[in-house]
């Protein structure tokens, strides 16, 4: 035991220190892990400025990582127009009429969060929007960010007619009838109005979006994460904040792949790494801060829509899209150049793969990185990975290509019962989200929410990990229940396999030395009969404190 006296104590809990480690007491000092043992022994380390935290009955652990989240973009719906929490269509327009009517001043009404199983067919109709608000644009993007609801007069805006042509990477719907404009705008279409029409928010704005989701983030225990979507603009935010020390979370970058380019933006991304990497930040030393290291490149869309690849075509009734077998945003060979060139400059690549022919895409071309190059310690992993053929699984273990797992999506809820299953058949939608298969083969697994797709709360993306059920109908049958995760499988995931997909030797454990990343929960997850495969209520547990880098940026204790 150490002798100088600690900053914080914590004691009463049960501490878990990683898989089949425990104490019974942790102190931190100075930013770090100073001590864990017996609590006699730690609390001797107490001394008259020491907290003590005192939670009989609790569970301290690593703070959660999310190796998968959009928190500037969730922040700043939070502080506009946030429709996420909301259910059906006349609860969305009676918010967004009382939003505008609130801010007669904002020229755009802009924010998001809907969901496309309130609409028929998916697809929200602009004269519901013209008619509460006829007066100036509303654009929103729907919940999981792979399309958009616009009034007349932001189509007007964008200058989308029925003569414009949809983008390769999207899709603008149309009135069967007239061919006008119908208001939902897919993948690219939407895209493009977001990025070059809707007004950019400032470098202030885009800090105190991020502040925003810290915050609220810090409550559910996650202490870092990997941003999913990092702009130029974004990444000026983001070190503006570690610089000044007001990023209190540890951040990975995944700097945004433009899928309008080619391999020459890899000069303006190792630019962007290389500067972002000069800022100084406070936490510095412990390995916080801000760390531009890693390249997203998405490589198709989503089943909801019919662009995510697959590699056989859609099933019959799906809006004519039967012929479609969805869309590839990064045709195969320039996808195993550019990952095979980031690959060789250092870069983790972050892919997002959604469909069957997308995921095998996306391993064929960490495959050609790894012949080219000879295996390194880059990380890459796949995130989502919805549709997985049995003879891809074991190629992600081989590949040492991280499964990326959004646990939260592996559940029976409406969009997956409407306008899923019925596009993909039987056979096909018997292979999703196979978590257990992948770490059966030997793959390791990272665990990111997506948000504000769905729900940050890792409890709650713990419970369905576990049970593969909707914690809010928990009387639902599990989804696929043979690919159900052990509670220690996920909570490792949430832990030390986000943190190695981060490059964060200091977090995913609690260890003497190491960074102190702490949460302390309300309950003992791991107590006997608390959490099975049929019943693991770790939705309804409660985060008490979090700990970043030695500091509280949470505090329900009191």
């Amino acid at each position: 035991m150490p002798t100088e006296a600690a900053d914080l104590v914590l004691t009463g809990a049960r501490v878990r220190l990683a898989a089949d480690r425990w104490a019974s007491a942790v102190a931190v000092r100075d930013g770090r892990i100073a001590a864990v043992g017996d609590e006699a022994d730690v609390r001797s380390l107490a001394g008259p400025r020491t907290r003590v935290v005192h939670a009989p009955g609790g569970l301290v652990m690593p703070g959660f990582q999310d190796s998968h989240i959009h928190a500037p973009f969730a922040g700043r719906n939070r502080q506009r127009l946030w429709l996420n929490d909301l259910v059906g269509r006349k609860a969305y327009l009676d918010a967004i009429a009382a939003y505008a009517a609130a801010h007669p001043e904002e020229e755009w009404i802009v924010g998001g969060g809907w969901a496309m199983e309130h609409f028929p067919g998916g697809t929200p109709r602009k004269e519901d929007l013209d008619a509460v608000v006829p007066d100036r644009p509303v654009f929103l993007m729907n919940r999981d960010v792979h399309g958009a609801w616009g009034n007349s007069r932001a189509l007007e805006a964008a200058g989308i007619t029925r003569d414009t042509p949809d983008p390769f990477d999207g899709r603008i719907e149309r009135d069967p009838v007239t061919g006008e404009a119908t208001g939902t705008l897919h993948e690219g279409a939407a895209y493009h109005v977001n990025d070059h029409v809707v007004p950019r928010p400032g470098q202030r704005e885009w800090e105190s979006a991020i502040l925003e989701a810290q915050s609220y983030l810090h409550t559910l225990g996650i202490t870092g994460w990997q941003d999913a979507w990092v702009t130029p603009d974004t990444q000026e935010a983001y070190q503006s904040l570690a610089a000044s020390g007001r990023l209190t979370a540890r951040v990975v970058g995944a700097l945004w792949w433009d899928r309008h380019r080619g391999l020459e933006q890899i000069a303006d991304l190792l630019e962007r790494r290389e500067r972002g990497l000069r800022v100084e930040a406070p936490g510095v030393a412990l390995g916080s801060g801000f760390h531009p290291i890693s390249v997203k490149i998405m490589t198709d869309g989503v089943l909801e829509n019919y662009t995510g690849a697959l590699l056989e075509p859609y099933c019959d009734g799906c809006g004519g899209h039967s012929d479609s077998s969805g869309l590839s945003y990064v045709p195969h060979d320039l996808l195993c150049a550019a990952v095979t060139e980031l690959d060789h400059h250092g870069f983790q690549v972050h892919l997002h793969a959604i469909g069957d022919r997308a995921v095998r895409d996306s391993l064929d071309a960490i495959a050609a990185a790894r012949a080219a190059n000879g295996p390194g310690d880059r990380r890459h992993h796949i995130a989502h990975v919805q549709i997985v053929q049995p003879e891809d699984v074991k190629r992600f273990a081989e590949l040492d290509a991280v499964v990326n797992c959004q646990t939260y999506w592996a559940q029976s809820e409406p969009q997956m019962d409407e306008l899923t299953m019925p596009f993909l058949g039987p056979e096909r939608s018997r292979l999703q989200f196979p978590f257990a298969d992948l770490l059966a083969s030997g793959a390791r697994l990272a665990m990111g929410s997506d948000w504000a797709v769905t729900t940050a709360n890792p409890l709650e993306q713990l419970e369905v990990a576990v049970t593969r059920i909707d914690p809010q109908h928990r009387d639902n049958a599990p989804f696929l229940p043979d690919q159900r995760l052990s509670l220690d499988d996920a909570l490792d995931a949430f832990t030390v396999g986000s943190a190695y997909v981060n490059h964060d030797p200091q977090g995913g454990a609690v260890d003497v030395g190491r960074r102190a990343d702490l949460v302390l929960l309300d309950t003992d997850i791991f107590a006997p009969g608390f959490a099975t495969s049929d019943s693991a209520p770790l939705a309804d547990v409660r985060v008490r404190l979090t700990v970043a880098a030695g500091q509280v940026v949470h505090d329900d204790t009191c």
